[in-house]
């Protein structure tokens, strides 16, 4: 990619823009310390305008715009499940698990486990969390990232990979560090409104150029009718990523086991509602955050499409040179090159800037995300009760910051080190899922059966990962129905012993809830309908 001095002026003004309000939302009264509220939970001042915005910052990186667009160039809009599916779990949070968040007051969700079980399992749980964060999430975020900016700027052969390892670090760093969520979540506002126009921008550009004649409705129409097995929302058994989708098991199975792991009990996502002035206020968020998911698979799956249609030249598609070679890895096909390459292809100078400054912002935002919340758990459930009880506001927002720098530093040395992975959206999805059913029923059973006991909760998620392994080397069954097993496993066990250890009596930690407690704001009601019907039309039309 040529960029022109219009591309670096506007690459260089959104960097600016981005680090500048980060540190201006960050500034306190003269004389007065950043509290531990401030830093962590931005003084639980955000509206739902924010809470929605920085949801869907905190939750869009690399891992779509790259790992998320090569699926769609392999499987195509089945991917998009993830996207559309989120949506209705995002309502299921906010109606259900928020209001019991918000009225205990937490800062991690970890802190809801030791109320409702114990200190012991909050430490093991923080810790995996800590390790997950740092070693999974914040590294995949920085090496697809990186490897994006390597084939956008560079030849794709690695040769930018550490530079934009550094490089979006050092832009995370430059504002999340100082500024905690108030700056994360303020700038994910900017964000998420340029990675939406940028993302349809690209969208947009790559259909225009898929037909020798251009136009965006026809390039949709071409990619339709050329590439229909693409357009398949319930893949049929036979099908080569069956095992990844499995058909009507994606919306009955285990795919929600995978969205309300994360949507739900997902430090670095739920904090900014933790945050919200109100309960209503959240749900409000909640409720926005899931309209914009609605939009994502636009941005990301179409145009993993479009270079497929590219790639495998059916008639009336454009010849575009050199197609073959872009894709070609190690004798297969190296799918999370086709966002990427649509970029450095197609898109004009002028706004390949605007362009590559909505990928960064993708990224960016999600690795502020991970920091901080990496660094409120170390700080609110490891350094305050285990290393200094009496610590002061000044000395738990030093930690904390100490903690993103730490973190950062620690993923830096470890995301070069991932190479090259085929459809890594789908292999974080798998191998995360492990770990996820168990936690999933330790939290379920902690909310909504009142008998769970704490040991009930230590046996189910401790064998939960033997059941996960067993299923997943002795059968051939998919990975989403492997969870769905194991989450169903888990909550079996966590009920029998705990029924066992109780003598069939409620726990003395058990969560008092009645039907009033989940009554929602006509804004919020209203939403679910809208939303709902919009989801029904659409895996209608695309069965």
């Amino acid at each position: 990619m040529e960029f022109s001095l219009i591309d670096y002026i506007v690459f260089i003004g959104y960097a600016m823009v981005i680090i500048s309000v980060g540190l201006w939302v960050s500034r306190t009264k003269k004389g007065k310390d950043k509290t531990a509220e401030d830093y962590f939970l931005a003084g639980k001042s955000l509206p739902w305008w924010a809470i929605g915005a920085s949801l869907i910052a905190a939750n869009i990186s690399a891992e779509q715009f790259i790992g998320m667009s090569g699926s769609g160039f392999s499987i195509g809009l089945a991917i998009a499940s993830y996207e559309w599916m989120a949506a209705i779990t995002l309502l299921i949070v906010g109606k259900f698990f928020l209001p019991v968040f918000i009225e205990k007051g937490l800062y991690t969700i970890p802190e809801f486990v030791e109320a409702r079980y114990s200190k012991n399992l909050k430490t093991i749980l923080a810790i995996f969390w800590i390790a997950l964060f740092i070693f999974v999430n914040l590294t995949s975020v920085l090496f697809l990232g990186s490897k994006a900016l390597d084939t956008i700027l560079g030849t794709g052969g690695g040769d930018y990979i550490i530079h934009g390892i550094v490089g979006l670090a050092l832009f995370a760093a430059a504002y999340s560090i100082w500024g905690g969520l108030s700056a994360v979540a303020w700038t994910d506002v900017i964000q998420v409104v340029l990675l939406i126009v940028g993302g349809l921008i690209t969208s947009f550009i790559a259909l225009d150029h898929v037909t020798p004649d251009g136009g965006v409705v026809a390039g949709l129409s071409h990619i339709y009718n050329t590439a229909g097995d693409h357009f398949h929302m319930i893949l049929t058994k036979g099908h080569k990523s069956f095992n990844d989708l499995p058909g009507i098991a994606v919306l009955v199975g285990g795919m929600w086991v995978a969205n309300l792991y994360y949507w739900g009990f997902n430090q670095y996502i739920i904090q900014r509602t933790f945050a919200a002035k109100s309960l209503k206020e959240a749900q409000k968020g909640i409720a926005f955050a899931a309209f914009l998911k609605l939009i994502i698979p636009v941005i990301v799956v179409i145009p993993g499409i479009v270079a497929y249609v590219m790639f495998t030249s059916p008639e009336g598609t454009a010849v575009i040179p050199g197609v073959n070679e872009a894709f070609a890895s190690g004798g297969g096909i190296n799918y999370d090159k086709a966002y990427p390459w649509l970029i450095s292809q197609f898109v004009p100078a002028g706004l390949q800037g605007l362009v590559l400054a909505a990928l960064a912002a993708a990224i960016v935002s999600s690795l502020a995300s991970m920091l901080n919340s990496t660094s409120t758990i170390f700080t609110m459930d490891i350094y305050k009760p285990y290393i200094n009880k009496k610590a002061t506001d000044k000395q738990i927002v030093f930690v904390g910051r100490l903690t993103v720098l730490i973190s950062l530093i620690i993923a830096c040395f470890v995301a070069p080190l991932l190479g090259s992975i085929k459809e890594m959206f789908q292999y974080i999805q798998e191998y995360t899922g492990l770990v996820s059913p168990g936690i999933l029923g330790v939290f379920i059973m902690g909310l909504f059966y009142k008998k769970s006991t704490n040991n009930g909760a230590i046996w189910g998620v401790v064998l939960s990962i033997p059941i996960a392994l067993v299923l997943k080397l002795a059968t051939e069954m998919p990975w989403m129905d492997q969870m769905m097993i194991t989450w169903i496993s888990t909550m079996i066990i966590i009920g029998i012993v705990s029924y066992i250890e109780g003598k069939g009596q409620d726990d003395g930690k058990g969560i008092s809830i009645s039907r009033e407690f989940f009554k929602t704001g006509p804004v919020f009601n209203i939403s679910t309908v809208i939303i709902s019907i919009i989801l029904v039309v659409l895996y209608t039309l695309f069965w």
